[in-house]
């Protein structure tokens, strides 16, 4: 029976995209599903949210006047007007436009009360996941730092009353000095139940020893023998090519010394290895060399540490940044990120939206929608954009069983807007309301 719910269900979500005999076809399809009685449930159990522009985050085109069906926080039906039968909760949300809530592939969490660092606590997971949850970032896959906290956050999401942004998490960052030490630090995170691994192969510029080929190829390795997948931070052209030839899985950062070849984008294509820009960790390396327009933006304010906000805009900080060589090292590795993230979009190799928001000055909720801005000014097209941050997020952590799009069987985890972001990205900003599995955050 339930199978058989499952078939009905998929047949009128995809029959949307026919436009012959659309009406009929929908009409007959929903005659079936209410035959088989799945639609008639107890009072408060099913939401219908109706009168929407539905962006699905699917290839298929917006839809008007669209339904949307929650059932026990997951999406039962979303597509064109449905005969909503008598009991179901109705929500109108006429004139509104809804999309997939954000993913962000590459976030930290808990303990980054402030530039001073704050003590990790799972209260400070939870008021991380809050905030980035109230900019319409649904879930957080956290690259590393992450301790116990983090992880009961995790093991405790699936549920429809959850109130904050779901997580997935990486444990700490891997720095073993041998190869053995890889391999029991690979064992260590696997026996955390961590939901991939995270290292590091960079040199910051040169003023750190980057771990060595032997040293990452052994993690890789043994990471892969115990099922998990292996994240990297990287810099350099020449070191991306190297760790996905030892069988990097996700690409963490932009390469930000050269411009993207035709060798790297094969190597990532060959295994679709998803990029993840994080274009705004670069912009946070040098804005704050004077105090920046978006402390201006109402959208910003709305939720911004002031006490980091006071700090950033102290003269002597902003004159540090503006004698750093780094600072200005990094304002050129942004240029340099732009242009790639185009050229490897046009190439074909899958985008993940990520910003690497959680560390101090990193504003975690409002980067990703300055992200979502830099994305579209590098050359990418609203849909390419949103998608990074919807679908393909959700495929590239492969999460996307899960949330990612509004199908059947998902979260119901969407962003309500006043605007339509495939007119223009920044419309991301013009949020009426975050609901997590179907249930309205405050």
């Amino acid at each position: 029976m339930g199978r058989i719910v499952r078939i009905v269900m998929v047949l009128v979500h995809y029959i949307v995209a026919m436009k012959p005999l659309r009406t009929a076809a929908i009409a007959g399809a929903w005659l079936a599903v209410a035959a088989l009685g799945i639609l008639a449930q107890p009072a408060g159990s099913q939401k219908a949210f109706t009168g929407v522009r539905l962006i699905d985050g699917t290839d298929r085109p917006p839809i008007d006047d669209a339904t949307i069906l929650v059932s026990d926080g997951r999406v039962t039906f979303a597509g064109p007007a449905a005969h909503i039968l008598g009991g179901t909760e109705v929500v109108s949300l006429r004139g509104k436009t809804v999309i997939p809530g954000l993913i962000n592939a590459h976030g930290h969490v808990g303990d980054t009360a402030g530039l001073d660092g704050g003590r990790y606590s799972a209260a400070n997971v939870t008021r991380d996941l809050r905030l980035y949850a109230a900019y319409g970032v649904t879930t957080v896959f956290s690259l590393g730092g992450d301790q116990a906290p983090s992880l009961a956050a995790r093991d405790s999401q699936r549920m429809p009353a959850l109130d904050r942004a779901r997580l997935f998490v990486a444990g700490p960052v891997l720095a073993p000095k041998t190869p053995d030490e890889a391999r029991a630090l690979v064992d260590a995170d696997a026996a955390m139940k961590v939901d991939i691994v995270k290292i590091r192969v960079d040199d910051n510029l040169g003023t750190t020893p980057k771990m060595a080929p032997e040293i990452y190829r052994a993690v890789i390795d043994q990471a892969h023998k115990k099922g998990l997948r292996v994240a990297v931070h990287l810099f350099y052209l020449a070191d991306a090519k190297s760790v996905l030839d030892a069988g990097a899985d996700f690409i963490a950062h932009s390469i930000r010394d050269a411009d993207v070849d035709a060798e790297v984008i094969a190597a990532l294509k060959a295994r679709d290895v998803c990029v993840c820009p994080t274009l705004m960790r670069e912009v946070s390396t040098f804005v704050y060399e004077s105090t920046p327009a978006f402390f201006s933006d109402p959208f910003f304010q709305k939720h911004a540490d002031t006490q980091t906000v006071a700090a950033l805009k102290d003269p002597a900080r902003q004159e540090t940044m503006r004698e750093s060589t780094a600072a200005q090292r990094y304002k050129t590795a942004l240029e340099v990120a732009s242009r790639n993230l185009k050229k490897l979009s046009d190439a074909g190799v899958t985008i993940a939206m990520g910003t690497d928001t959680g560390p101090p000055a990193r504003f975690q909720g409002y980067f990703e929608h300055m992200e979502l801005e830099l994305m579209a000014k590098a050359g990418l097209t609203s849909r390419q954009v949103l998608a990074s941050a919807t679908r393909d997020a959700a495929r590239c952590m492969k999460i996307d069983k899960e949330v990612g799009t509004l199908e059947p069987g998902k979260w119901a985890d969407f962003v309500v807007l006043n605007a339509d972001p495939l007119a223009d990205i920044k419309n991301t900003r013009t949020i009426d309301s975050v609901w997590m599995a179907g249930r309205r955050l405050p």
